[in-house]
């Protein structure tokens, strides 16, 4: 099972602690107890951090999912030119966000904040971090990935200037979290709804309509 770069350190002290901890049961029964523990951790890191192949070929009206996980809303909330797709990832969703078009990235920008549960209305308040992309045809779709309760880091692998293809990996949250995709309410035809299950560079979420 292929997994992401971050979970290495997580997989090497985890395995490392299974080995000793294991040799050490020789000696010990308690030993057995810490053998099980990293044993635990291994696996679920190996699970969590599953970095699963998305071949999809999208064609260039359509937008996909930034995430995998449940749809919890689909409304204009600040402006009446921006619908803004809330997507909640529980432990068991795939956490690698990817492109919803391609483009250009025009502005990343981290903002501390709180840790709300992660579905919950008042996440948007959390710590956060935002990829817009530029595309032709005033074309954008902005990327926000959202901390929960739980997680703590955000990774972005995208800076400003950086060409995306549809799909690409732009990042990743550690654990429970929320994804809001906001697009241009005039552009678009969302074909999600409220409570689907959506995967990242495998489910149309949107298309863009024709000028």
């Amino acid at each position: 099972m292929k997994v992401v770069k971050e979970a290495l350190i997580i997989l090497i002290i985890s395995g490392a602690g299974f080995l000793c901890s294991l040799y050490a049961a020789k000696f010990s029964k308690l030993a057995y107890i810490l053998t099980f523990l990293f044993a635990v951790v291994f696996l679920f890191s190996m699970y969590f951090f599953r970095d699963p192949d998305r071949k999809k070929v999208f064609n260039e009206n359509e937008i996909s999912s930034p995430a995998d996980g449940t749809v919890l809303s689909i409304k204009k909330e600040d402006s009446e030119n921006i619908i803004v797709i809330r997507i909640f990832l529980s432990i068991f969703n795939v956490h690698l966000q990817r492109s919803p078009m391609e483009g250009k990235v025009s502005e990343t920008k981290f903002t501390y904040g709180k840790f709300h549960i992660a579905y919950k209305p008042e996440a948007k308040d959390n710590q956060r971090n935002i990829i817009k992309i530029e595309g032709t045809d005033g074309r954008w779709a902005w990327v926000e990935q959202i901390t929960g309760a739980i997680a703590r880091r955000i990774a972005c692998y995208v800076k400003p200037g950086d060409n995306v293809k549809t799909s690409q990996k732009i990042g990743m949250i550690y654990f429970g979290s929320q994804v809001a995709l906001y697009l241009p309410s005039d552009k678009v035809e969302i074909t999600v709804k409220e409570g689907d299950k959506v995967e990242a560079g495998n489910t149309v979420i949107g298309l863009w309509k024709k000028n």
